[in-house]
Parts: structure tokens; sequence; C-alpha cells
């Protein structure tokens, strides 16, 4: 993610006493992402993700930390958080909260096939599933509460005809009734950049810090928004099929599910076209930092409204 908080290698190498991993070789920025602080750590005795987290609430963190434990435990290809020598995953560095985690290996694919959109949807139903027995509990942290305070802090900055849609969206999705849908923990950010691939697998899952309880729906949606649309937001038919009966074979869709799908879609490209539009309107100061127009999750929206893909029978 984005570099928001400096570390020096003098400060890293005395803070990574507290752990048993070796000692500091190489740590470098990771100029990618909007969110939290990311360095890439190299020690005597391996290859380490480093987050400072700028804006998460410390008492939230264990949340995520520990899902990451759990779906390492289960098998799933996630980064697993280090403990330190008191046992525990969360520390401080530079006053910000600050965990440590396995760097996984491979690649983004920005360009994938059905082959790729296939074995995501795989994992997505499997994360789905082993998060089933995973004993916390914390909301989606960008559910329809933050929708409605995002949507009153950047309504201003968008122009008459984002506004027009903003508004009748909004209100769309506070008429919507989803309580009949499978709940669990979702991802809730599975794109194509937080993906790795180790040649025709997956390598890594990364970024849990969206993570939630919430439909497991929207999570689908989430992540078929990206991985199954074309450069201009349209539905690429072949990669919406594998993706979805990939899924489908692993975590059958309820009928609720069917019903509410084309509604989901839209609240998942609504989540993405409101934080996008905060980053870009009301920026944070860093060092490095990206930020994605959120010019491509409004259209995505307006092409969701007009059409969708149909869930597997």
């Amino acid at each position: 993610m984005s570099v928001f908080t400096a570390v020096a290698p003098e400060t890293l190498a005395r803070w990574l006493g507290r752990y048993a991993i070796g000692r500091l070789v190489d740590l470098q920025g990771i100029s990618a992402g909007v969110q939290n602080s990311n360095f890439f750590v190299t020690t005597t005795l391996g290859r380490y993700v480093l987050t400072l987290f700028e804006a998460i609430p410390r008492a939230e963190l264990p949340f995520y930390l520990h899902l990451m434990a759990h779906l390492a435990r289960h098998g799933l290809p996630v980064p697993a958080p280090i403990a330190d020598r008191d046992n525990e995953y969360l520390g401080t560095l530079n006053q910000r909260p600050a965990a440590l985690v396995m760097r996984l290996s491979g690649h983004s694919e920005m360009a994938p096939s059905e082959r790729h959109c296939e074995r995501v949807g795989a994992m997505l139903a499997g994360l789905h599933l082993a998060g089933l027995s995973y004993g916390r509990k914390q909301d989606n942290p960008r559910g329809a509460a933050w929708r409605t305070v995002t949507a009153a802090r950047v309504r201003p900055f968008l122009a008459a005809d984002e506004q027009a849609l903003l508004d009748a969206e909004l209100a769309f999705q506070a008429a919507a009734n989803y309580a009949q849908l499978p709940c669990g923990v979702i991802h809730a950010d599975l794109f194509r950049d937080n993906v790795l691939w180790d040649g025709d697998y997956i390598g890594g899952v990364i970024d849990f810090y969206f993570a939630g309880q919430d439909a497991l729906l929207f999570d689908v949606a989430v992540t078929f928004n990206d991985w199954c649309a074309t450069p201009s937001g349209e539905l690429d038919p072949q990669r919406a099929e594998a993706f979805l009966c990939a899924y489908h074979a692993e975590r059958p869709f309820t009928d609720a599910e069917r019903a509410d799908w084309a509604a989901m879609l839209r609240a998942a490209a609504l989540r993405f076209w409101l934080s996008r539009a905060e980053d870009f309107h009301l920026p944070k100061a860093g060092e490095m930092v990206h930020v994605k127009s959120p010019a491509e999750y409004r259209d995505i929206l307006r092409l969701r409204i007009a059409a969708t893909h149909p869930l597997p029978l």
C-alpha cells in the first residue's frame, strides 16, 4: 500500500529484535494502494511484509490478523501473521499499530483469462466456507452506515448528473432488503492486484484489511465486478460464466442470492465509486500515494443498472 509513515532501516532493525526472524537485510516501501503504509522486509531468515496501520482503530486489528491466521491454518494461500516473542501479532512502530506477515510469492494478473476467473471463483468460495468457523465478529467497515456518511462527504464534489446517479442509487439500496442472504466473513476487496499467481495457480490472496461480516454475495459481487469486466466495465460473458460456475460448484447459490444478485452488483459498484471519490477529492497527505480514478466505478455502476449476468441454477 502507499507509504504515509516513513520507517528508517535502523529503527526497523531495533524493532525486529522483538521477533525471532533474524536481522534486517533490506527494507523497501510499496508504492501502490491508498490505506496503510506497507513495506517489503527481508531478513537473514526470510521475506515479510510490514504494515503500519494509518486509519484502522487498533481495537479492530486483531480481527484481521487472527482471520489471516485462521484461513492460513485451513490451507488457504493467505499471508500468515508473524507473532513476536510475546506471542502477539500486533505491535507498535513509529507511533502506529504495526504487524508483520509472510511475504507470498507470485505476481498479479491484470488481464485475466477464463481459467484465472475460474480459479478465483473457486478460491473465494473456499475462503467463505473456511470463514464460517471463524469465531471473531466484526461488521463490514464499509457497509451501509459508511456508505451514507461517505456519500454526504463526496457529493459536493460531483457533477450534477453524478449527484443524481448517487442520490438514486442510495435510495435504491436503502429500499433493498438483504436479510435473507447467507452471511459470513468476506474479503471485500478481492481485486486483481490482491491475488498473486504462481504459474497457473493462486500463490497468494492479500490485503484483508477491509474484511468483515456481511452478505457473502456482496463479496462475490465485488470480485465479479473486477475480474469479469472488460476495460470499459462491460461484462465478459465467458469470464463471468467461468467465475460464477466455479464458485457455485463449491458453495451453491441460494434462491435469495439469485433474487438479489443484480442489486448486489450495484451495491458493490457503489461502494468502490464512493471510496475512490473520497480518496480522489479528499486525499490523505503521504510520501507515496496512489489514488485510483472514481470514474471507473461510476461507469460500472451505470452499466450494472442497465444489465447484469445471471447466477448459475
